[in-house]
């Protein structure tokens, strides 16, 4: 592999929001996961639960409800009593419509995905008509005494349950008058409560109507009598959350403790027909409050404070028990927050409504491999950089020089000029920048800094010439006929020539910058570009997939290179594609052309093209120390993937020189301390 001189960083103090809501798609097979922060993220399940595409936040935007309708469109709803619709190919919001009912607590498209109810703070449940390029406001329901905290229509679109507090409404949607109202039992384990909030309900094909509640109850009611059927009492606090399955055959709640339940519904004797609900499993796969649950055929998906997002296979429902059926846990985004200037060892930290950049540290020790050495000298916090207004940030960017930092929001583009005297900065801000800019996905510079690249969420590249304090607007790569498609990810040549760019499904174009024309289009593959990188001297462009395959594509010569021709003759070895995090950054060593450096959060590997590859029966990875010199041999030229897991969970990484690395790690547990502290749980014998 190499000896490196290592950075390992650890103030980024990068802590994820917490998750809202969740919503799956069954049509297309993904979710939609809603943030604390008013973020909102699609994972394509299909694609090794990548997440494809992002809404950046808003400070006035608190998410309460999330809900797909018609199959390809998405609505949010929260506390500014707004509903808004996102565009999911220019990944923008596409308009808000505010309900006029204050708060909105929660949302339920109707099963034909063509109306949508939202709960008010006021009591009122209203209904919104879908129509092709908006909603519009049908009728409201009658008034209820208390907001309307949850939602659920009967599959055949007749009833809706609405969940209040201290009891839930059964509405006739026709008439939109309520014909059940059936109170809750304040009743927690014997003390009466001064309220019970019913947090969920799910309204069954049966007429069944299945509510969770703030006193640790799930409880089934007959919606036609208004009676209560069954009750379990599950948690000793709040059940925040439910999903049911399409089929109706399994249903999960997730509890303040931190604890999902799988109820199912199972035969009471072997041969008998008569079936009721069993809890069958409970997960403890999270520390806090589970605010969200899902239910895919597959998996069980739950997300809540402390900001994991959590996909459980169902075993007996995972045919071959392979790496699909293992456990999912993200917990970082699928996108660079941080970005190097290799040239003065900088390092710019993205956060939601700041950047910092810091200097790193230098030492003048030696010693042998493994060793930690003393530093000299500190790492430096040079800036911290905060946005004006309320939105988040969506990518930023240094440039290699370390003299140019530019961001972007939603509605405004930021460059500014950086200038170094001894330990002092002189921040100028380039005024006047076009608002074509704005809302831009990816922000890259040149290897030299004299050139910026956008890519806007419009589908096209726009590049700018960096002069001393201002800038000059050169050319626009337009997107090909008849597509919007938002471009995500950019990368350039080191000599600047070539520039190449992945959109969110389709496949990557690569521009020739001096003549300012397309050059070529890698042929589409049918999982999502995570990364891209295009090698010095070849111009070899290296695209990983979230399929975790890897493919090298010659631009001159317009065709994959030999090298990756073999390797997908081949093919990877089975550990290496069972990984369950993207490959986030491709680098390459300046002084050994045949070397790959590659990483994602839990590994960071060095590709040799010159060594053989290996096959399903080869060690991939030893996570054994090596023993002797000989052994260290060995192992460099075994096979062409040398891998390290000594630095994870792994944000970024890449060479500063040919003997320098920087890893910006996130340990899990600096996260959880920072997050408020859990419902304390009495132990037996403590």
């Amino acid at each position: 592999m190499g000896e490196f001189k290592v950075h390992r960083v650890r103030f980024f103090n990068y802590v994820p929001s917490g998750i809202r809501c969740v919503a799956y798609n069954n049509q297309t097979n993904r979710l939609a996961v809603s943030r604390t922060d008013g973020t909102v993220e699609i994972y394509n399940l299909s694609a090794n639960y990548f997440q494809e595409k992002f809404f950046p936040g808003h400070e006035s935007r608190a998410t309460e409800a999330l809900c797909w309708a018609n199959g390809q469109r998405l609505f949010s709803a929260g506390l500014n009593g707004e509903i808004i619709e996102y565009d999911l190919q220019a990944l923008n919001i596409k308009y808000a419509v505010d309900a006029f009912g204050g708060p909105i607590w929660s949302m339920a498209a109707s099963p034909n995905g063509s109306q949508l109810l939202v709960g008010c703070e006021d009591g009122s449940v209203k209904l919104f008509q879908i129509t092709p390029d908006k909603i519009q406001f049908e009728r409201n329901f009658d008034r209820q005494k208390s907001r309307i905290l949850s939602l659920s229509w009967h599959p055949a679109g007749t009833h809706i349950a609405a969940g209040s507090i201290d009891y839930i409404s059964v509405f006739d949607v026709k008439s939109g008058s309520a014909i059940h109202k059936m109170l809750v039992d304040r009743q927690y384990m014997g003390v009466s409560k001064r309220k019970c909030i019913i947090w969920g309900v799910a309204f069954l094909s049966d007429g069944t109507v299945i509510s969770v509640d703030s006193a640790g109850k799930v409880q089934f009611w007959d919606s036609a009598t208004g009676t209560l059927v069954k009750n379990h009492l599950i948690a000793n606090t709040d059940v925040q959350s439910i999903a049911i399955s399409d089929q109706e055959d399994s249903f999960v709640v997730g509890t303040a403790e931190g604890t999902v339940f799988h109820f199912q519904l199972v035969s009471v004797t072997s041969n008998s027909s008569e079936k009721q609900w069993v809890r069958t499993k409970p997960f403890q796969h999270h520390t806090h409050d589970v605010r969200a649950v899902a239910h895919s055929p597959i998996a069980l998906i739950s997300g809540g404070t402390d900001t994991h997002l959590v996909i459980r296979p169902l075993m007996e429902k995972v045919e071959v028990k392979n790496y699909d059926a293992a456990l999912r846990k993200i917990t970082f985004p699928h996108r660079r927050l941080v970005s190097c200037a290799k040239k003065k060892q900088l390092l710019l930290f993205q956060f939601a409504h700041h950047l910092e950049l810091w200097r790193l540290g230098s030492t003048v020790a030696t010693g042998k491999n493994g060793d930690t050495l003393p530093l000299s000298k500190n790492a430096d916090h040079l800036l911290h950089l905060k946005t004006k207004g309320p939105e988040n940030i969506i990518c930023s960017c240094i440039s290699p020089c370390g003299s140019w930092i530019a961001y972007s929001t939603a509605s405004r583009f930021f460059l500014y000029r950086l200038n170094y005297e001894h330990d002092n900065i002189n921040l100028q801000r380039v005024s006047k920048m076009p608002a074509f800019l704005r809302s831009a996905l990816q922000i890259l510079f040149s290897e030299d800094s004299t050139k910026l690249f956008v890519a806007s969420n419009q589908g096209s590249v726009h590049v700018i010439r960096l002069l001393e304090g201002s800038f000059k607007h050169l050319h626009t790569f337009q997107p090909q006929s008849g597509t919007v498609e938002s471009m995500c990810l950019l990368a350039v040549s080191p000599d600047g020539n070539w520039l190449a760019a992945s959109g969110t499904s389709a496949g990557v174009h690569v521009y020739n910058v001096k003549q300012l024309k397309l050059h070529c289009t890698v042929p589409a593959y049918n999982f999502p570009v995570t990364a891209l990188a295009i090698a010095p001297n070849t111009n070899n462009l290296v695209i990983a997939h979230s399929d975790q395959q890897v493919f090298e594509y010659s631009i001159p010569d317009k065709q994959y290179t030999q090298w990756s021709r073999t390797i997908q003759k081949q093919g990877f070895h089975h550990l290496w594609l069972q990984r369950d995090t993207p490959i986030t950054h491709i680098s390459f060593h300046p002084k050994r052309p045949m070397h790959i450096l590659l990483h994602d959060a839990y590994m960071f590997c060095i590709i040799d093209k010159s060594l053989p590859l290996p096959n399903d029966k080869t060690l991939l990875y030893n996570p054994l120390p090596p023993t002797n010199e000989s052994d260290i041999i060995r192992r460099r030229t075994a096979h062409a993937f040398k891998i390290s897991k000594k630095y994870k969970p792994l944000l970024f990484m890449d060479l500063l020189d040919e003997r320098t690395l920087v890893a910006v790690e996130r340990p899990l547990d600096d996260i959880i301390a920072q997050l408020p502290p859990p419902i304390k749980k009495k132990k037996f014998g403590t």
